[in-house]
């Protein structure tokens, strides 16, 4: 016989692991647990969904509430179209760039600049590793003419504001060939959107009508 289930679960990109623990801690989510699938799933987006789909399953049976913190991230759809079917909600836009800063300041951004390179404190964080490394720029810097030809400007989201990540940052910008400037935005919609699963609405209580005498 399966165990009842309880409390609510964040399937979680890790590149959001740090914000999302934060979030909890602050909101006192005692009863909310985190799992992360690795950040380098973004280098595989056609990957996540069936990462995702495989978490789902074997948590269902454990728990009430499941929610996904990814963005669409590249799927193509492909990530909507599996939560759709399993009944599951997941954080708004296309990518992490647009939740944090919110859609509005994400489009105002675009339309200012769409030759643009984003980078969110995560990205600042592990920039050697999952972008340098990855597209190889670190072993071949004279790719970085070729990978980033069509980009004018580098914007760095900052969630938490910390001068060596912003430093960290406009080096990275220097070092790509492209002007720098950078953003406070906070958490934008990632704290809304778990806060539905973290905190369900309480359901209203009927009122019943007198009976007329």
């Amino acid at each position: 016989m399966n165990a009842a289930r309880s409390g609510a679960l964040v399937i979680a990109c890790g590149a959001l692991a740090r914000e999302i623990a934060a979030l909890r801690r602050i909101n006192q989510w005692d009863a909310l647990d985190i799992q992360c699938l690795p950040p380098e799933l973004h280098n595989h987006p056609e990957r996540i969904p069936g990462e995702v789909r495989a978490a789902i399953h074997a948590a269902r049976e454990r728990y009430e509430r499941i929610f996904v913190a990814y963005a669409d991230c590249g799927t193509g759809g492909r990530l909507d179209a599996l939560l759709k079917q399993e009944g599951i909600e997941r954080l708004p836009g296309a990518h992490c760039y647009e939740f944090f800063a919110t859609a509005a300041q994400f489009a105002e951004l675009h339309e200012q600049e769409p030759g643009t390179f984003y980078l969110t404190d995560f990205l600042v964080r592990h920039f050697e590793r999952l972008v340098a490394g990855t597209l190889g720029i670190d072993r071949h810097p004279e790719l970085i003419g070729e990978y980033f030809r069509n980009y004018r400007k580098l914007v760095y989201l900052v969630q938490e504001y910390a001068q060596d990540n912003v430093d960290a940052a406009a080096k990275i910008a220097a070092r790509l060939g492209l002007e720098f400037s950078f953003r406070l935005t906070g958490y934008g919609d990632l704290e809304p959107g778990l806060r539905q699963v973290a905190q369900p609405p309480v359901a209203t209580p009927v009122k019943w009508a007198a009976w007329p005498r």
